[in-house]
């Protein structure tokens, strides 16, 4: 049978917006499975809203990259695989190197830099409370200052795609990389040196390891599942 979300009902003023947030949070912490299917009428009778809203949620939810809308079958939580996790961080790299290069060739650099130090302080902070949840938060949050401290829209705008998926791809994992917090700092030191290559480089660094853990995790889950 299909996995249900919670069954709270929203007031109707909200529409689409409260139902996308619903199911949006519903997806990320795992409250739907990867592979679920879900149904507008079901989802229509558990937050008491007609279908338009929900359908209008839905395919918001599908432009993010959360689900995935096959024909003739429905709309589903996507499934991870190892090409997709690929290709997540290919896309992602080609965004954030764009932002350091724009950064670096303004006068925010050194600003970004400071804003960059005190997510890492938040993130050694949750990581020696073994919050590894928290970990992954502002790890995203690190990755959304530094292409936001770009100011372009469009970057902006193509980033919340990719970084919708990456949520996805990180709640495979069950705790942080030992390096995480230093691949990070390491970026900002690189920013406030103002050393592009450099910054370049440790991001490219920081993307394949996380590639290489993601799709060990696939493996152990497709191991776990055939046994």
């Amino acid at each position: 049978m299909p996995q249900r979300t919670s069954s709270q009902r929203i007031p109707r003023v909200t529409y689409a917006s409260m139902v996308g947030e619903r199911l949006r949070a519903d997806i990320l912490e795992g409250a739907v499975r990867p592979g679920s299917q879900l149904h507008e009428v079901e989802l229509a009778e558990s937050f008491g809203v007609s279908r338009g809203p929900v359908r209008e949620a839905l395919q918001r939810l599908i432009q993010e990259g959360l689900l995935r809308a096959e024909p003739h079958r429905g709309v589903f939580v996507p499934v991870m695989t190892s090409d997709d996790v690929e290709d997540i961080y290919l896309v992602r790299e080609a965004l954030e190197s764009t932002a350091v290069r724009q950064i670096m060739a303004s006068t925010r650099a050194v600003g970004t830099a400071d804003d960059l130090d005190a997510v890492c302080m938040a993130m050694r902070a949750a990581e020696d409370a073994d919050d590894w949840q928290q970990v992954a938060n502002l790890d995203l949050d690190f990755h959304t200052t530094l292409v936001g401290a770009a100011r372009s829209p469009r970057l902006e705008r193509s980033f919340t795609t990719v970084i919708s998926e990456t949520r996805l791809c990180l709640g495979m994992l069950t705790s942080a990389t030992d390096d995480l917090v230093e691949e990070h700092r390491r970026i900002a030191d690189a920013l406030r040196g103002k050393d592009v290559e450099l910054a370049l480089a440790v991001l490219g660094t920081h993307f394949r390891d996380a590639v290489v853990s993601l799709r060990h995790r696939l493996e152990q889950v497709e191991v776990s599942r055939a046994g």
